[in-house]
């Protein structure tokens, strides 16, 4: 983790390649993380050949319109064929299927991976459709925007951030450390854990938080005093924020606590027990509690802002 958050500090850009990583890179899904990819990879000489596929005809023809690869197959088993690298950019509830679906065309030596927040279900989703030879290595970057479709995508998403690898217990070092370098080629720094520790991990700092903006966001919505003009209008920094998270894809997300369901409840349970300490806080007037809390909960944005973790989302690449 150290030599991680050392390397995090130090990189300030992504360089252009001057060999190709992969001869194939395959794209299924073209969304915000997968057409991100796709520019990445182009930009960045990460691959000979980037080929897209998705299931919605009307975003591969939106695909072809901003070029976002040298290839947009028109069936996912097209778009795998002879690649090297495969990465699934679906939400994590159809990794399975997919995964099924293009089993037979894999290659072997291929190497599968997938972008979603929740591993250990994918994982179990997944590996049963592997043909022999192929190399099954899990990956989660921890970025992203409220924006989703082909249209929402740019290069420098993944710059400076996170990418967690949780690759099963076996699986070949060669094809975790391709991987590794695909994301770091496109200035992501990677760390590798358990598919187990990842998922309480990231309902602690990703899911849970969506979970109570979706929440916050319809209660606003809900007061029959308070008109949704008014919420929109007097709209604190707080709450702005708040519609920002609220705004994320509902079908990943619906995925994602369905599928990581375990960890969410344990999370949200803790999160009901500290909020209980706080509400008996303000009904008897408990300063020195509140105060405690915020000043321990500020400390730790002031970590998050120290890592590096808090930029502009448009910031673009810098080119050689």
């Amino acid at each position: 983790m150290a030599q991680a958050s050392q390397n995090f500090a130090q990189q300030s850009f992504a360089p252009r390649r001057s060999e190709p990583l992969f001869g194939r890179l395959a794209i299924i899904g073209i969304g915000l993380i997968g057409s991100s990819i796709a520019h990445a990879a182009k930009d960045l000489n990460l691959a000979a050949r980037v080929v897209l596929y998705d299931r919605d005809a009307g975003v591969r023809i939106r695909a072809r319109e901003l070029d976002l690869g040298h290839e947009i197959a028109e069936a996912a088993a097209d778009a795998v064929r002879e690649a090297d690298h495969v990465v699934l950019c679906v939400p994590v509830g159809a990794c399975g299927a997919v995964a099924a679906e293009i089993a037979a065309s894999l290659k072997p030596g291929a190497i599968l991976s997938d972008v979603g927040s929740v591993k250990g279900a994918v994982v179990d989703a997944v590996s049963p459709h592997l043909p022999e030879g192929v190399h099954f290595v899990p990956a989660h970057p921890v970025a992203g925007t409220e924006n989703s479709g082909p249209d929402a995508g740019f290069p420098s998403l993944f710059l400076n951030r996170w990418c967690i690898l949780t690759p099963p217990e076996g699986t070949d070092e060669a094809a975790i450390a391709r991987t590794r370098q695909l994301w770091e080629g496109m200035g992501a720094i990677v760390e590798v854990m358990t598919a187990s520790h990842h998922d309480l991990v990231l309902a602690v700092t990703s899911h849970l938080p969506h979970l109570i903006a979706y929440n916050i966001v319809g209660t606003a919505e809900d007061l029959a005093t308070v008109t949704q003009s008014e919420v929109i209008k007097f709209s604190a920094g707080g709450f702005r924020d708040f519609t920002r998270i609220a705004a994320s894809d509902p079908t990943m997300w619906r995925d994602v606590f369905l599928h990581n369901k375990d960890a969410v409840l344990e999370m949200l349970g803790r999160f009901s027990e500290d909020l209980a300490v706080l509400t008996r806080a303000i009904r008897f007037g408990d300063g020195e509690t509140l105060h405690k809390h915020f000043t321990r909960t500020r400390a730790i944005r002031r970590g998050i802002v120290a890592l590096g973790q808090e930029k502009p989302e448009t910031e673009k690449l810098r080119k050689d």
